[in-house]
């Protein structure tokens, strides 16, 4: 979904109501509350003691904020580098094209993402669910 649908408004209008979409996930699920050619915004819940893949992007930049809970975040610059940096409410990390991350709910989670529009530009290291090497929305 790109630019806009029905319902999203046009981008280059003074503004309307916009469509949200909710995307269930196997830990958790996901709200896209914005979706553009610029930009998406998203507000993820992690259910506690899960985890999103070890995963990078090739395009996608994006900056998370911790709204609740507590997190394990990992980030490196591959799959071998990676450390524990604990997040916790109030706290944002920024994600840079190439930068290996994941996120582990300790708490369930409520994570507000800022991002470009790249939605389908996941390239899965290594996931829980059975999903390495896909990618989707």
């Amino acid at each position: 979904m790109s630019g806009t649908s029905p319902g999203q408004g046009d981008p280059g209008a003074a503004g309307g109501r916009v469509s949200v979409r909710v995307v269930p996930k196997p830990w958790g699920h996901e709200t896209i509350w914005a979706h553009t050619d610029r930009y998406v915004g998203k507000v993820l819940h992690i259910k506690a003691g899960h985890a999103l893949s070890v995963q990078y992007h090739t395009r996608k930049d994006e900056t998370i904020h911790l709204m609740s809970g507590e997190m394990i975040y990992r980030v490196g610059s591959d799959r071998e580098t990676l450390r524990d940096v604990r997040l916790r409410p109030g706290e944002s990390y920024r994600n840079t094209p190439g930068m290996v991350h994941q996120m582990e709910a300790v708490t369930d989670c409520d994570v507000l993402e800022a991002s470009t529009p790249d939605l389908d530009d996941v390239v899965r290291l290594s996931d829980r669910y059975g999903r390495e090497g896909t990618s989707a929305p």
